[in-house]
């Protein structure tokens, strides 16, 4: 009978962990010159992958590039414009690789004044909190942008407009349910024999 409650824990356990990670929103770019505003003929490629954890407050960003003309001199994600309109810079990328060819990953807390450019957060109300729902809300509505800078293009050599990624059923959550199914089903076949038994 132990063994079934701490089964039943268990389970109960995996599914408020799967649940948790729905507070995860994902966005996805190609990065390319044609993509800069007004755009570019440069060769250079690149991808950029955002997740948005909702709940601990955090940014992580996961970027490749390759191909550009000049080591980059800087990375950013811009808000809040639609694609083929300029907007300011709200997070920069701190000790992004000055190379042409690299990748680029990092976690910034939005609740951090540290984390975004100066204008934007004085733009934003001047708080962490409201520069986040500012951001939040670029991002959701597909007004945010990464773009890297080069001296052969310090306006942006490549750039690509984030877009949210659909989400899938959280990791696990289908089998969560199959184990707390079949738990239960287990505990109510035990509470039978003991109930026959006695």
């Amino acid at each position: 009978m132990r063994s079934s409650r701490s089964f039943l824990f268990a389970a109960a356990l995996l599914l408020a962990s799967s649940s948790a990670q729905a507070a995860i929103l994902e966005f996805s770019t190609t990065l390319n010159g044609s993509s800069q505003v007004p755009p570019n003929a440069s060769a250079a490629t690149g991808s950029a992958f955002v997740f948005l954890n909702t709940s601990a407050q955090t940014l992580a960003v996961d970027i490749s590039f390759t191909g550009l003309s000049a080591p980059a001199s800087g990375a950013h994600i811009h808000c809040c414009a639609p694609a083929g309109s300029n907007a300011g810079v709200a997070i920069p990328f701190t000790a992004f690789p000055a190379t042409t060819s690299g990748v680029y990953t990092n976690t910034f807390d939005l609740t951090a004044a540290a984390t975004y450019e100066t204008a934007f957060l004085t733009t934003n109300g001047g708080a962490p909190s409201s520069a986040e729902a500012a951001l939040v809300t670029g991002l959701e509505d597909g007004l945010a942008y990464v773009n890297i800078h080069d001296v052969n293009f310090p306006g942006g050599e490549i750039r690509g407009q984030l877009a949210a990624i659909a989400p899938g059923p959280a990791p696990g959550a289908g089998l969560a349910g199959l184990i707390f199914a079949g738990a239960l089903l287990g505990w109510r076949l035990s509470k039978r024999e003991v109930e026959a038994t006695g």
